[in-house]
């Protein structure tokens, strides 16, 4: 069977897989689902649903955004994101809008004198 939509494929993931807790050699439990922990997450991000809205096949919808947010807080993503921007090989960057900011007065529609093209105020 392919890789499903929003799923990771083998490259993909033998890139990200060492940097996640639960390995052999971790201590404590081992992250045998962590595939599938990700795709689940990679599926709500990409997809734009709520967490309730998870299919099934990833897990329960409770325990998803809980582990999510434990590697957050963890810098379990921070990891990751390092690693991948610090290739130089990488297909892809993408910036979302929550990093692209105007200045608080683009905010406006009307204020302040006109600039005409060569920095001469208009005069009405």
């Amino acid at each position: 069977m392919g890789v499903k939509r929003y799923e990771l494929n083998e490259a993909q993931w033998s890139r990200i897989a060492p940097l996640l807790p639960g390995k052999a050699s971790d201590p404590g439990r081992t992250g045998v689902d962590n595939r599938l922990f990700v795709n689940g997450c990679l599926w709500i991000l990409r997809s734009g649903a709520h967490w309730r809205d998870l299919p099934e096949r990833y897990g329960k919808w409770k325990t998803v955004p809980r582990r999510f947010s434990r590697w957050c807080h963890a810098g379990v993503w921070e990891r990751v994101f390092d690693a991948l921007t610090a290739d130089r090989d990488n297909q892809y960057l993408m910036i979302d809008s929550t990093i692209v900011r105007a200045h608080q007065q683009a905010a406006s529609g009307k204020g302040g004198p006109r600039i005409r093209r060569w920095g001469v105020p208009e005069v009405d």
